[in-house]
């Protein structure tokens, strides 16, 4: 049995505590929050719980097995490097820091104690996205040529982050996996309408060194929310609406063919537009999945599907993308 301790009872601690207490192999054992009052909220549901507002009394408590980190982005590489020096196994929330040279060090405490380092980039345990990585192996798309992705809503403001480090890590999780390939350069706009100088609305470009391009809009000011990802490859293409309750996922047997050359740099193209395969999407709360990943990680001693390479990718990509913002999207190479 996994003993687990929760650090951050918020936004998203009650969540984690909820699927981690139904998940077999584990037990939630104890929670730290520094509002006693979510505390107390917390004892009312799950009275065999013990509660703290020190994180340093789970770190140190030897009957704790592993550390689950639901803190501010600014928190995660010192909590986590706590945890990891007191040798226990670490899920931290996205981003898993927010420096690379933090998660590097990270990724090597955990490697030197043989324990596992998982950033919790929850997307990649939906049903949805697992269907589309499957349709993306078999090879039903062909080469992946583009994603292109809209994720914006109004609100949450973060006051320590920007909206790309808030809300891209999702997508930035989905075209590591679909891609299977690290951009070289990436390139970032954005701009801010508050007095703390942090990006409410943010656009990112990533280049690729197989002639793949993805590209990301985020914003935390739309007056509608959007979860939106176009996966174009040369063979299919895909349209993932993660806001349809029913048709989440459809398969377009739509392309084009560029048939020649002509004068004056013109080119002919044949398009194709044939049937729509609509896949269906089982109903399971992608928390419990990544719950259950975690567990038999722990237990096989093997990589997660949401590994720390995934992580400290994302990190990097995020802070090129933060000082290409600053240059008024400069190019940065990774």
């Amino acid at each position: 049995m996994i003993n687990i301790g929760v650090i951050g009872y918020g936004y998203w601690g009650p969540n984690l505590v909820r699927n981690f207490c139904k998940t077999e192999g584990c037990s939630v054992t104890h929670v730290a929050d520094l509002n006693e009052k979510r505390l107390k909220t917390l004892v009312q549901q799950y009275p065999f719980i013990e509660t703290t507002t020190s994180s340093d009394d789970l770190i140190n408590n030897p009957k704790i097995d592993a550390v689950i980190i639901a803190t501010p982005a600014y928190t995660h590489f010192q909590l986590a490097k706590k945890a990891l020096l007191s040798g226990k196994h670490v899920i931290v929330e996205k981003p898993m820091t927010t420096l690379g040279k933090e998660a590097e060090e990270l990724i090597a405490l955990a490697q030197k104690n043989e324990t596992i380092l998982m950033p919790d980039h929850t997307y990649l345990y939906t049903s949805a996205v697992k269907i589309i990585s499957d349709i993306v192996k078999q090879g039903i798309l062909g080469e992946i040529q583009y994603i292109d992705s809209v994720r914006i809503n109004l609100g949450l403001f973060q006051s320590d982050i920007n909206v790309l480090w808030d809300l891209a890590p999702h997508d930035l999780a989905i075209c590591s996996i679909l891609l299977k390939e690290r951009p070289i350069a990436v390139q970032a706009t954005g701009i801010s309408h508050t007095n703390n100088n942090i990006e409410n609305i943010g656009y990112l470009t990533l280049f690729y060194p197989s002639n793949k391009i993805a590209h990301l809009t985020c914003s935390w000011t739309s007056p509608v929310k959007v979860r939106h990802m176009l996966i174009g490859g040369d063979k299919k293409m895909i349209v993932f609406n993660d806001l349809e309750t029913t048709e989440k996922i459809k398969v377009y047997d739509s392309g084009y063919k560029l048939t020649s050359e002509i004068e004056k740099n013109n080119i002919l193209v044949d398009y194709r537009v044939g049937d729509i395969l609509v896949p269906k999407v089982p109903i399971k709360e992608a928390l419990e999945a990544m719950a259950e990943d975690f567990v038999a990680a722990v237990n096989k001693k093997k990589n997660p599907l949401s590994d720390h390479n995934i992580g400290l990718e994302i990190v990097q990509i995020l802070e090129a993308a933060q000082k290409s913002i600053k240059q008024r999207g400069k190019e940065i190479y990774l």
